[in-house]
């Protein structure tokens, strides 16, 4: 089971913080990272999406779901991967999982001008430490559970077999 977890912060500072203290986290084995990414939104409502340089561990199918991930829940289709039905295709399998319609706007409503939010998919988490690291941080949270079956048969959609 992986945990999609999004925190949606008013502060770019205080976003750039927790997503460090992410890393610090799996660092330090509180949580295996699958992804990672720091979503800001400036004043003019442009994006940002900042993503480590590599986390050990990742499979390319891995690869491929989080960044589809990413850009369907924050209008950045698909980093080029997805055209024409296989977009409905998989949103209708990220729905699922429950990233749905609903979920997708709770996000976006998180990142008006101005705001920031720290993406994390973990497939493995120690929840009350995890807590506990980015607490001095606050922030608004979102999660969601992905089954592993639910995440290799997205992952099998996403590379065509």
């Amino acid at each position: 089971m992986s945990e999609l977890i999004i925190i949606g912060y008013d502060d770019h500072e205080k976003a750039k913080g927790a997503y460090e203290q992410v890393l610090v986290a799996q660092r330090d084995f509180i949580v295996t990272l699958n992804g990672l990414a720091l979503v800001t939104v400036e004043a003019d409502g442009k994006q940002h999406v900042e993503t480590p340089a590599k986390i050990v561990g990742v499979s390319a199918a891995s690869g491929a779901l989080w960044g589809t991930l990413i850009g369907l829940l924050f209008l950045v289709p698909g980093f080029g991967l997805l055209f024409g039905g296989a977009l409905g295709a998989i949103t209708g399998k990220l729905g699922k999982v429950g990233i749905n319609n609903s979920f997708k706007e709770r996000v976006q409503g998180l990142l008006t001008p101005g705001k920031a939010a720290v993406v994390v998919l973990a497939s493995k988490i120690t929840e009350d430490k995890f807590a506990d690291a980015i607490k001095p941080f606050g922030g608004t949270v979102l999660q969601t559970s992905l089954s592993d079956e639910d995440e290799a048969e997205l992952a099998t959609e996403l590379s065509g077999s």
